[in-house]
């Protein structure tokens, strides 16, 4: 871990990056490689990488809360439509050779959750990423200037995404994670 901060450290000095971040790590090599950044004065990650979606909640919602308050690293995350899964691009069926047909999803499930308004299902779903506390941003992919400006709408959107409505997708699904405070009293 030293050798990977100890570089990351260079290319910040050497003023090829302003920041580093992690991809796919767990919790516990986040906070090491916090902590030898802090014992040999070295710069510490800023943010981790993290898929993130309705189906995909454990990471973000549970291991990583506590460094966003402890050490203050940020998610960035990605695939918020879950590989195109949940957008409705495979209402028809899903081809057994995409990637989609490696995942579970039922998508009239998250029909129910259109309420927002009229805005498109995969703005509601980049809107439910972005109302995280702890995301600081989620990585999009667009085919076309249309549909980027689609997915850039979701900040507009982000308001109407209320508690009650985030309480209404999470009831829909029934996959909330909980983490060990939500069992505290």
């Amino acid at each position: 871990m030293q050798k990977i901060v100890r570089a990351m450290t260079h290319v910040i000095n050497q003023g090829m990056a302003m920041y580093w971040g992690t991809s796919r790590w767990s919790a516990m090599e986040i906070m090491e490689a916090y902590s030898v950044a802090r014992q040999f004065n070295m710069i510490p990650p800023v943010c981790e990488q993290a898929e993130y979606h309705l189906f995909q909640r454990e990471k973000v919602e549970v291991q990583l809360p506590e460094l966003y308050h402890k050490i203050g690293v940020g998610a960035m995350t990605w695939s918020p439509l879950a590989c195109g899964i949940i957008s409705g691009k495979y209402g028809n069926g899903v081809p057994e050779s995409s990637r989609a047909a490696l995942k579970v999803f039922f998508y009239c499930m998250f029909e129910k959750s259109r309420c927002i308004s009229s805005v498109s299902l995969a703005t509601i779903l980049q809107t439910w990423c972005l109302r995280n506390e702890g995301v600081s941003s989620v990585l999009l992919g667009s085919s076309n200037p249309e549909q980027l400006i689609e997915n850039l709408g979701a900040i507009q959107v982000l308001p109407k995404m209320t508690s009650h409505i985030v309480n209404e997708i999470d009831n829909i699904l029934g996959n909330k994670p909980y983490s060990k405070k939500d069992y505290r009293s």
